[in-house]
């Protein structure tokens, strides 16, 4: 990482929250029951029902990929197809395994500003055919905080199930920084989840402080029928699965989960303050999360990366991709900020 402490290309680069740590040792005291059948499992499975505020199904798993890839495969058949946005993760940097663990459901793209799915362009999707020849649309995909780090507003996702129920879609949400998106809007996780008609959620931790695990979470329980074969099947069913389980008991617990969202973005909105006023540097999209988005001279990025920094541009949607993460500090983004200077 050169001699750079800290990085803003992916808040996956950031380590393990103190929390989620403490409770990753406190699991490790004791023999416990295996595949899921241990407390800790229990415990953060019951948290995540206080969270959301029902009795929904939780299941662990390791990464988002799987996450995605196995509640979309639970929702559609392989005649089926999925609905995203173009620039979707699951389109973009899943390689494929939405698709493939699906057995073949067919991905298509729809558009919409700031990387917000279009309601009008769903319907249109659905409508566009309706013979046997054509994989018959099944599921919506909306990401939330989206992949250019807006966030959807309860009346968007309402909206858009307004669509999904004239159409029988079900709803499915990659919720990788979900916790950013509720920092940002300051409601009850329920209303922009299961109260917006989501069938299905991937709730990203890895992005917010885990080592590793996401949950999907079955607000509408059956159709988490088989769900944990899927897992068993494709890899994803943890032997020791208190180590994926108990860290997000340190998560939830006092809200650090909301905290360390908010602290991300919150240096987020601090970086993209200091970019709007330099020469050259246009910001691309509302910073609603933890993430910015801008456009810089070619020369400025090529010496930024001379001098040790860390940003993807392909993600970026023709511009510089810069995350912010739980841990992020006020040094490392004057330090960056400075360097730009300098390039400039």
């Amino acid at each position: 990482m050169n001699d750079k402490p800290q990085q803003f290309a992916s808040d996956n680069y950031s380590g393990i929250c103190p929390e989620a740590l403490d409770y990753t040792v406190k699991a490790n005291h004791h023999h416990e029951f295996a595949y899921g059948a241990d407390h800790w499992t229990e415990k953060a499975t019951n948290l995540l029902r206080e969270l959301f505020e029902t009795d929904c199904d939780v299941y662990f798993v390791f990464n988002g990929t799987a996450a995605n890839s196995l509640a979309l495969s639970s929702l559609c058949q392989s005649y089926h197809s999925i609905i995203c946005h173009e620039v979707a993760h699951v389109e973009t940097d899943e390689c494929g395994a939405p698709e493939f663990f699906s057995n073949g459901s067919k991905i298509l793209l729809g558009s919409g500003e700031n990387g917000k799915l279009n309601p009008q362009i769903i319907e249109e999707l659905v409508l566009k055919r309706t013979d046997i020849h054509y994989p018959k649309p099944k599921v919506v995909s909306v990401t939330q905080a989206t992949e250019v780090g807006t966030v959807y507003q309860k009346e968007e996702l309402l909206k858009i199930r307004e669509v999904c129920e004239k159409h029988s879609l079900k709803v499915h949400m990659d919720g990788a920084r979900l916790a950013n998106a509720l920092a940002w809007l300051k409601i009850k996780p329920k209303e922009i989840t299961w109260q917006c008609g989501i069938d299905v959620l991937c709730f990203g931790g890895t992005k917010n402080g885990l080592a590793v695990g996401e949950t999907v979470i079955f607000f509408d329980r059956k159709l988490a029928e088989d769900f944990g074969y899927r897992c068993k099947q494709a890899g994803q069913l943890a032997s020791k699965m208190r180590f994926l389980a108990a860290p997000w008991v340190g998560l939830l617990n006092d809200k650090v989960w909301l905290k360390n969202a908010a602290h991300a973005n919150a240096c987020a909105e601090k970086l993209e303050h200091q970019l709007a006023n330099l020469p050259n540097i246009k910001i691309m999209f509302p910073r609603q999360a933890n993430s910015v988005f801008v456009q810089m001279p070619m020369p400025v990025i090529d010496r930024l990366r001379a001098n040790g920094w860390h940003f993807y541009t392909f993600i970026a949607v023709g511009g510089v991709r810069l995350m912010c993460s739980w841990d992020t500090t006020e040094e490392s983004i004057e330090q960056f900020v400075a360097d730009i200077k300098a390039a400039l």
